[in-house]
């Protein structure tokens, strides 16, 4: 496994230095000065757009680790939101720094789109819901037959509406993301997620993981260009299946939170706040699957 900091989980993070402007499902936002904002991603997690009760050891970091590796491997596809400030040119005191390092991104102030950009390769969750209820996925018509999981003909991008914390996000067809942010960001984001997931899914692949679905965020600068924010490829914001147990029909194995997912669909839950207790073994496991993801990913 990759080594990290052996430290208490952060469910929430507190700076005194710096005023918190936002905090969502997992990131608390500070305003650091008008033109950046630091990031802090906390170990929280949610399911079904509601954040649970318990941190999963890591996941902060594993997430930051990941996100900033792609936003390297992706700057020839878009432009992104990292700055050139480090951690230290904005928290100056080392004890409040403590528990945020290898957690944190200080990053561009931009606008931010009201929408989820979603690309999604395979047939799964609230994908295949739709296609088994109206056999199409956000207005898009997909071939009769698929089973869970199955590999779609070809990547399809099925955007969805962009959700407070304790709501849930919908999926959307093209029209309302044209009506959201005009025709000419709406083909722009869209041809976007499609090349960043094409270029994201050789990669995981050739490592024996395969991205079924995932979502991008973007916010635009003062002249209205796109840039690529928050996060992008992690477990949170995908799923990743190992290659070799892969099997259409079920809902496989994966390094991202469906193991939490699926747990949390075997209990008695309205999918509503307040959410249930995570069992220990159904944390530690779901931080392995986090780190595994990292180091297969990144090595």
């Amino acid at each position: 496994m990759e080594q990290f900091s052996q430290r208490t989980p952060l469910f929430e993070s507190r700076l005194s230095s710096l005023r918190k402007i936002h905090q969502g499902k997992v990131r608390d936002i500070y305003d650091v000065d008008a033109d950046h904002l630091l990031i802090v991603t906390t170990d929280r997690l949610s399911a079904f757009d509601v954040v649970l009760p318990d941190p999963i050891p890591f996941k902060g970091e594993v997430l930051t680790r990941i996100s900033l590796f792609w936003f390297a491997k992706t700057r020839h596809i878009v432009a992104n939101h990292l700055s050139d400030l480090t951690l230290e040119d904005v928290i100056t005191d080392a004890a409040e720094r403590a528990p945020l390092v290898g957690r944190t991104m200080i990053v561009k102030k931009l606008k931010a789109l009201p929408l989820e950009a979603v690309v999604r390769g395979y047939l799964i969750g609230s994908g295949y819901k739709d296609y088994v209820r109206a056999g199409a996925i956000c207005g898009i018509t997909l071939p009769p037959g698929l089973a869970l999981a199955d590999r779609l003909p070809q990547p399809v991008f099925t955007p969805a509406s962009k959700a407070p914390a304790g709501h849930h996000d919908e999926n959307i067809d093209f029209d309302a993301i044209v009506k959201l942010v005009g025709r000419g960001h709406a083909e722009e984001i869209r041809r976007i997620a499609l090349e960043l997931y094409g270029f994201a899914a050789e990669h995981a692949r050739a490592r024996r993981i395969i991205i079924a679905d995932t979502k991008f965020e973007f916010g635009t600068d003062e002249a209205g260009n796109l840039v690529l924010i928050d996060e992008i490829l992690t477990p949170d914001s995908s799923r990743f299946w190992p290659v070799d147990s892969y099997r259409p029909g079920i809902s496989p194995p994966s390094f991202d939170k469906q193991f939490v997912r699926d747990y949390l669909e075997s209990l008695t839950w309205d999918k509503k706040a307040p959410a249930p207790r995570l069992p220990p073994d159904v944390l530690t496991r779901t931080s392995e699957n986090y780190r595994e993801a990292l180091r297969l990913l990144t090595a």
